[in-house]
């Protein structure tokens, strides 16, 4: 899958990052044992795309930087079915923070929903140029032996990526 704005060689095409074992970011071991995931079929980095009651899912929270929101994006895109682009936000306190959208009028229609929040571009500052579909097992509760395995594997990695 060819990603727009890349810059960089190393990042996967698939999951758009460079390292196969920073999600989940948040409760990590939590996340992947109870959380179903999408699993790249490139790089194995595993993405928390589970959905609760009321249909949100973590990629359609809004991200502190661009580069985090990068991490969610595929998970967002497998969960919407469609190619989605990266939006930088500013309250009306001038607070900056980052939502995946899977268009301009999706964007849009957040904003008129959210008067205090506005997106200067009017456009993504990340956006893939189309949607691939997955496999039915990339998208799953992985199991406990998988769970611990890429835990360990997290662990090993994780000096590379602590600073972002």
């Amino acid at each position: 899958m060819k990603v727009k704005n890349s810059d960089d060689n190393n990042i996967c095409q698939e999951c758009y990052s460079k390292y196969k074992r920073i999600t989940p970011l948040i409760n990590p071991e939590s996340c992947l044992r109870n959380h179903r995931q999408y699993i790249c079929s490139t790089c194995g980095r595993h993405i928390c795309a589970d959905i609760d009651g009321n249909g949100r899912f973590r990629a359609l929270f809004p991200f502190k930087t661009l580069e985090i929101a990068k991490l969610y994006l595929r998970s967002a895109e497998v969960i919407l079915e469609k190619a989605c682009g990266i939006y930088e936000i500013e309250n009306d306190k001038g607070r900056k923070f980052f939502k995946i959208f899977s268009s301009d009028e999706d964007m849009n229609a957040y904003l008129s929903k959210n008067r205090g929040k506005k997106c200067k571009t009017q456009k993504p500052l990340f956006k893939t140029e189309y949607y691939k579909n997955y496999e039915d097992n990339q998208l799953r509760k992985i199991s406990a032996k998988e769970t611990d395995i890429y835990m360990e594997e997290k662990t090993r990695e994780s000096p590379e990526w602590s600073k972002i």
